[in-house]
């Protein structure tokens, strides 16, 4: 994982890749259409799986054709029958050639089966992809009735929470409120970084699902508290999670050296990279002015960029796991005996 420096602002260059997920009979279709109706969602490309339970509602379709559909608010909606990685290409492609309408946005409906990671780290393998996508965010939906059991039986479900930087409950309103704070409480202690919102009648806000990543290289502290979820993450403190869920932030003093941080990314997840769920942060490098944007996902790590400048006077290294069974502890040994060396 090459530490990348400074230059044009490769953030707002990108375009941002919203990837929404949840288990089956969650509600993302239901929600999706009603994102897609609000003119905040304009401009938007839609990927969707051919498998998905339900179509983007009929009403918006302007015009189809044998894997695109045009929905009437600019919005392009293409149908995935194949690999991610070429569909992100041959989108991008189209779009810069004109045969594609402009589109600002990407979001991506996954399966209810799915697991997120593999598309998470989709940018990331690529590097023709990484030039012109970011990850902006993950959104789960958890099924307001059912999803305190689903969490409670089936791994695909509570790691589509565990990943997630922002969780939506939905069908709030076919539930009791004892069963809605129950999930509240499950949800928080699988993921006490992400923000949570309930769903009234398959809707909620467009900002809450729309730029929750960092998209620019000078960012406000208060963007980037969002993005991490440090705080939340310092009060409740390393979680034992009965489905094995640990969320820390590990804050370091001492600028990095450039070989030591990657030497120790890549000896972490040489050697538990499956239980890595999500790695995210800002590193403090020596000999660059801003901060670098790390952001991992298992084995893989997209490329890293250097922000123009730091949010605020703390220029303190700060990076949140989420793990599966890996402790604090281990993660900020391993990172000291790689600096002791260097």
């Amino acid at each position: 994982m090459a530490v990348s420096s400074g230059g044009r602002d490769l953030l707002r260059s990108r375009i941002p890749l919203t990837v929404i997920t949840g288990f089956l009979g969650s509600g993302k279709t239901t929600l999706l259409n009603a994102l897609l109706a609000r003119p905040e969602a304009a401009n938007t490309a839609v990927i969707i799986n051919e498998y998905g339970e339900v179509g983007v509602d009929h009403d918006l379709v302007q015009n189809i054709t044998e894997s695109v559909t045009l929905l009437d608010n600019g919005c392009v909606c293409c149908v995935l029958r194949g690999d991610l990685e070429q569909a992100l290409r041959d989108m991008f492609l189209a779009r810069r050639s004109g045969e594609m309408a402009s589109f600002e946005r990407v979001i991506l409906e996954t399966t209810g089966l799915a697991d997120p990671a593999p598309v998470m780290q989709t940018i990331s393998i690529d590097p023709s992809l990484a030039e012109h996508y970011r990850l902006d965010g993950v959104i789960t939906l958890v099924d307001g009735v059912q999803g305190a059991a689903q969490l409670a039986t089936d791994a695909i479900a509570v790691k589509q929470a565990a990943v997630a930087d922002r969780l939506v409950i939905t069908k709030s309103d076919l539930a009791d409120q004892a069963t809605l704070d129950k999930l509240m409480q499950e949800l928080k202690a699988i993921n006490p970084i992400a923000r949570i919102a309930v769903a009234l009648n398959g809707e909620i806000e467009p900002a809450f699902l729309l730029s929750v990543g960092l998209d620019r290289s000078k960012i406000e502290q208060e963007a980037v508290e969002r993005w991490l979820g440090a705080a939340q993450t310092q009060e409740h403190g390393p979680h034992d999670h009965a489905h094995d869920i640990v969320t820390f932030t590990l804050w370091f003093d001492q600028p990095f050296k450039r070989a030591s941080f990657e030497r120790a990314i890549e000896l972490l997840t040489s050697l538990r990279g499956a239980d890595l769920l999500r790695v995210k942060g800002l590193v403090d490098v020596e000999d660059e002015a801003g901060p670098v944007v790390i952001q991992g996902v298992q084995h893989l790590f997209h490329p890293p960029v250097t922000l123009a400048a730091w949010p605020g006077a703390d220029r303190r290294s700060r990076l949140v796991f989420i793990t599966r069974g890996i402790q604090r502890e281990t993660v900020a040994n391993l990172f000291a005996a790689i600096s002791a060396l260097n």
